[in-house]
């Protein structure tokens, strides 16, 4: 009988790929995506220091959608943007986290880019 390999982990193997080849540093950072069924989160990563400079979810208070779709993935794109211009950041390196570039992932990127972040 063949066994089916659950959906996590082959997304963990095409983000270790992914993270292979992609890099933040100081002059541009990383930023990484993480959705799970109740949240989706934003963070902007330096991976020379190893530090998160700037993150936003919807757990936020100023994230009015606390559910994870589409809606509260704009609001996070737009609110991890505005975040980062005001630590000055404005280039970026985006990490899709395994996840298909699609829907969610997809929505976050297009309102980060809209909000001035360059990727």
């Amino acid at each position: 009988m063949i066994n089916k390999e659950a959906k996590n982990v082959a997304r963990v193997r095409r983000h270790e790929r992914v993270r292979a080849k992609i890099s933040g540093t100081p002059e541009c950072p990383r930023l990484s995506v993480y959705r799970s069924n109740k949240n989706i989160v934003a963070q902007v990563i330096d991976d020379v220091a190893g530090k998160t400079l700037v993150s936003a979810s919807t757990l936020d208070k100023e994230v009015k959608t606390k559910q994870a779709n589409i809606e509260a993935a704009t609001e996070v794109g737009k609110l991890i943007a505005a975040r980062a211009i005001k630590a000055g950041i404005k280039t970026v390196v985006f990490d899709r986290g395994g996840y298909i570039y699609h829907g969610k992932v997809k929505a976050l990127a297009e309102a980060a880019r809209e909000a001035g972040l360059e990727f």
